[in-house]
């Protein structure tokens, strides 16, 4: 009985071995999916990072093209204002000059 135990003692501890072992092809396998996976993993990576890059690029010639667009508005609205200034003034200086000459001529 001893010896019967023993022997199926042994036989399970062989054979718990034998199933924790995988085969070499196995282990090829498990290395193969680990691989690819992280190779899946890195691609995504780099196209998720190139498409940020793409869409800040984007965003920063927008933003460049709406503040040269501001700039010259603002550029425009000041000639503009610059213009009327000196339209008020040419005309400011006529009716002052008139009214002084006709001072002078009535003296």
């Amino acid at each position: 009985m001893k010896i019967s135990t023993g022997l199926v003692i042994v036989a399970g501890v062989v054979a718990l071995a034998a199933c924790n072992k995988k085969s070499p092809a196995a282990n090829e396998a498990s290395a193969i999916e680990a691989n690819t996976s992280n190779e899946a993993a890195n691609v995504t990576a780099a196209g998720e990072n190139e498409a940020a890059n793409i869409m800040n690029s984007a965003e920063n010639k927008a933003n460049a093209v709406k503040n040269e667009s501001k700039n010259e508005a603002a550029e425009i609205k000041n000639e503009g204002k610059n213009e009327a200034a000196a339209v008020k003034n040419s005309a400011s200086n006529t009716s002052s000059n008139t009214t002084e000459t006709k001072k002078t001529e009535k003296k």
